[in-house]
């Protein structure tokens, strides 16, 4: 016969109280902050309480988890921090002495995006603005601010890419 509901949610908690301490400590040495050691641990619980239904999981998979969610984390992190590097690269090229100002050509391309993109390209370079504040402030998911964000900079990419309109070559050169 299955344990009742509360039975399993009592014998949850008393296996995650007498645990907790020592994920939170691995998590703490896998990650960078203790915030990102907490966002961890969390999703690894949750992860393997799901996979082991909704009972107390095997401590090894436990840290296993944690430890592949924390890697995800940190390649994730990576990640974003190079796409924003290039975004500062491009936009931010040739400015003048006198302060910070924007390539006329890329100000066009930025001036091309569709309005959803714009917006949320202007308040996360220029504005700041982390992915959960654009959400906040634009009603939108943190996610869909997130992919607009990179969706904004891929179009900046091919834009600034594209070979000028050249003259046809002569047809007397060789």
């Amino acid at each position: 016969m299955d344990a009742s509901p509360s039975t399993s949610t009592t014998s949850w908690n008393s296996w995650l109280g007498q645990r907790s301490r020592q994920f939170l400590l691995f998590a703490r040495s896998q990650t960078r902050c203790e915030a990102d050691a907490h966002d961890v641990l969390q999703d690894s619980l949750v992860e393997t309480w799901r996979r082991a239904g909704h009972k107390a999981p095997d401590d090894a998979l436990v840290y296993a988890t944690i430890r592949r969610r924390a890697i995800d984390l940190f390649r994730s992190t990576e990640r974003r921090q190079r796409r924003e590097q290039t975004a500062y690269e491009i936009l931010w090229l040739d400015q003048p002495a006198d302060g910070p100002g924007i390539d006329p050509a890329l100000d066009e391309a930025v001036q091309r995006l569709p309005n959803h993109l714009r917006e949320v390209l202007i308040v996360r370079i220029w504005g700041g603005l982390t992915f959960q504040q654009i959400a906040l402030s634009l009603d939108i998911p943190a996610d869909t601010a997130a992919s607009r964000y990179r969706y904004a900079l891929d179009h900046l990419r091919k834009a600034m890419k594209q070979p000028e309109v050249s003259q046809p070559a002569s047809p007397h050169l060789p």
